[in-house]
């Protein structure tokens, strides 16, 4: 995932590709997403419970960043294509979104079946992001070889609007399991 985020980011600033740039964002909040997951799973073997407050923090944190990511991804490909900004092509990006595209599908499937072991709902959840990283780097993979062989500058924006898209999905999703937990973390003190 670290060379996911770095080699996006830094691909995504020497071709001026925005969803180069959206992709390696939200691959940073999964990371971070990953790291909080892990550091509670630690927290929680050590303690042989879970701790709800660090869990619920987390998970809080990570959604504010999915709803940050939003405008930044949003605002800056507006503002390239207004000032006519072009991407570069960029054959370490497509190396990137290929490596995404063939290592999601484990993570995936290893994250899923871990959480279902260790009934961490919050592992199952970052199993998700997985899943929603491989259909962005699907996404990302079909604009960046649609600019490189054809040349369509504009594959880049259309990428893009599909991976703001992912994003904004995730960050309501997040958003809504939050609220729930929370009403049902109400209802379990009331009765």
């Amino acid at each position: 995932m670290t060379i996911e985020v770095l080699g996006s980011i830094g691909c995504g600033l020497i071709a001026g590709s925005f969803a180069l740039l959206a992709f390696g964002g939200d691959s940073l909040i999964e990371l971070i997403s990953g790291l909080a997951v892990l550091g509670g799973l630690r927290k929680d073997s050590l303690r042989r419970s879970g701790d709800e407050t660090h869990r619920k923090k987390t998970d809080q944190f990570t959604s504010a960043l999915l709803f940050a990511l939003i405008p930044v991804i949003g605002l800056g490909a507006v503002i390239s294509y207004l000032t006519g900004l072009k991407t570069e092509r960029s054959l370490l990006g497509i190396a990137i979104a290929v490596g995404a595209v063939i290592v999601m599908p484990y993570l995936y499937v290893q994250k899923k079946r871990i959480g279902r072991e260790t009934r961490s709902l919050s592992l199952s959840m970052d199993a998700v992001e997985s899943a929603t990283c491989l259909f962005m780097a699907t996404a990302l993979l079909g604009g960046l070889l649609t600019e490189y062989f054809f040349g369509l500058w504009w594959a880049d924006y259309l990428a893009t609007g599909v991976i703001l898209g992912f994003v904004a999905k995730e960050a309501v999703e997040s958003r809504d399991e939050l609220h729930e937990a929370a009403s049902q973390r109400t209802e379990a003190v009331s009765v």
